[in-house]
């Protein structure tokens, strides 16, 4: 999608709008960095100023990040992308996990109603990268990996809501997956194989409540991991520490 010149008199609403599209359809990716702002403004046919204006206010929502010294990157897909991540940046590791159980546990069960044999392909697919990573040792590629299985998952529910909270939510959830990763458990609960490959299985024998059982079950180890790790949610913390039950 190229930029283009903009004549009407709102002009930063509508260099704003321009940007969020580009955002949203990917063509400026989370965590890429956004054309400089001399190139902006010979694309925009708009002044400095305005260009300025758009970018500031895209950095107050939280979907532009400004580095010092090196540019602007984006940071969510999504005005509400970026409030997800702010609200999760509050919260404690465990809460975060709550909230993506239950989007899990739900994508799992339609996952298994609507599947195609595309999806399915994806599945596996993702399945094989993550041991992969795994297997590597690398455990950034092995959240990476991680986290397009549980996406793929989102995918093959069907459901565009779903899918699009759940990709704000993970992109925010890195952090979790990381004190999961690292929680001081056997690698079997860290790794969680053979819970995965269970709801690969539930969804490809359309089998909704099995599907449901194996994300819960996967989940729950996860969960408790945080749990043994330390990591309390917010309303469950110790008496005595100035907070209220």
């Amino acid at each position: 999608m190229p930029l283009h010149s903009t004549a009407r008199t709102n002009l930063v609403d509508l260099v704003i709008e321009q940007m969020e599209s580009l955002i949203a359809e990917g063509e400026w990716g989370v965590g890429t960095k956004i054309p400089a702002e001399p190139v902006l403004v010979e694309q925009l046919g708009v002044g400095r100023n305005t260009v300025r204006e758009a970018v500031r206010a895209l950095v107050h929502t939280g979907m532009l990040e400004p580095r010092q010294g090196d540019g602007t990157y984006v940071r969510a897909g999504s005005g509400f992308g970026a409030a997800v991540q702010r609200r999760l940046r509050r919260a404690g590791d465990l809460e975060a996990y709550e909230v993506r159980a239950s989007l899990e546990r739900d994508a799992a069960r339609h996952a298994a109603l609507r599947r195609t044999d595309e999806d399915l392909a994806a599945l596996r697919g993702a399945l094989a990268e993550r041991s992969r990573a795994w297997d590597s040792g690398d455990v950034a590629a092995f959240i990476d990996a991680d986290m397009r299985f549980h996406r793929a998952v989102a995918a093959a529910a069907h459901n565009d809501v779903l899918a699009e909270l759940y990709e704000h939510l993970s992109d925010a959830l890195r952090a979790t997956l990381q004190s999961v990763v690292s929680a001081p458990v056997p690698d079997s609960v860290r790794n969680q194989y053979a819970s995965h490959e269970a709801i690969v299985d539930a969804i490809e024998a359309r089998d909704a409540d099995a599907a449901e059982r194996a994300a819960l079950a996967h989940l729950t180890e996860a969960m408790d991991a945080l749990r043994g790790s330390g990591e309390q949610p917010r309303h469950e913390q110790n008496p005595g520490d100035g907070t209220h039950a």
